[in-house]
C-alpha cells in the first residue's frame, strides 16, 4: 500500500495554488490589455471617419469649383457679347456663393497624435517584482489555502509522522 508523504501533498497544493494565482493575474493583465487597445481602436477609426468626411466635403467643394472655372471658360469664348453678359451674372453669383461655402472645418495640429492613451506601469512592474510570499500566518479561509510563509496547510500536522519515522521515505514518493 502506498501512502503520499503530507509534504509532497502539501508541496504539490502549494505550487498548484501558486499557478493559478499567476494564471488569473495573466488574464487580468490580458483582459485590461485588450479593453485598452480597443479603446485606441476606437478613438482612431472616430477619428478617420471624421478625416475621410473632411475629405469628401473638400473634394465635393473642389468639384463644384472645377466646373464653375470650366462654365467661365466656356463664357468668355461666347463670340456674342449680350450673351456673354447674361451668362457672366449668372456665373458671379455661382462663384460667390461657392466662396461663402464655409470650407475651415480641418482637423487641428497634432490632431493624428493619441500621447493622451499613455499608460504608466512602472510602479505596477515594481510591485510585481517583489510578489513574495506572506510571512504573517493565515488560516485557509483567508488565503483560501494559501497559507502563511510555513508553505503548508492549517491541520496538515496531523497526518505527519513525528521523529525519526518523518524522514523515512523523504526521498521517494510514498511510504510503505
Amino acid at each position: 500500500m502506498c501512502v503520499r508523504l503530507p509534504l509532497q501533498e502539501n508541496s504539490r497544493r502549494q505550487k498548484q495554488h501558486l499557478s493559478q494565482r499567476f494564471d488569473s493575474l495573466y488574464s487580468t493583465l490580458e483582459e485590461r490589455k485588450k479593453e485598452l487597445v480597443q479603446r485606441v481602436s476606437r478613438e482612431q477609426e472616430e477619428r478617420v471617419s471624421h478625416v475621410r468626411s473632411l475629405i469628401r466635403q473638400y473634394g465635393e467643394h473642389l468639384e463644384i469649383s472645377a466646373k464653375l472655372v470650366e462654365s467661365a471658360i466656356q463664357a468668355m469664348e461666347e463670340p456674342q457679347m449680350a450673351a456673354y453678359l447674361q451668362q457672366s451674372k449668372e456665373l458671379l453669383k455661382k462663384i460667390t456663393d461657392t466662396s461663402k461655402v464655409s470650407m475651415s472645418s480641418r482637423p487641428e495640429p497634432g490632431y493624428e497624435k493619441m500621447d493622451h492613451f499613455s499608460v504608466n506601469v512602472d510602479n505596477l512592474a515594481e510591485m510585481l517584482r517583489t510578489i513574495e510570499f506572506q510571512t504573517d500566518s493565515l488560516g485557509e479561509d483567508d488565503m483560501d489555502g494559501f497559507a502563511g510563509g510555513d508553505g503548508g496547510d492549517a491541520g496538515a500536522n496531523e497526518d505527519r509522522p513525528e521523529g525519526p519515522e518523518a524522514l523515512e521515505g523523504a526521498e521517494g514518493e510514498c511510504l510503505e
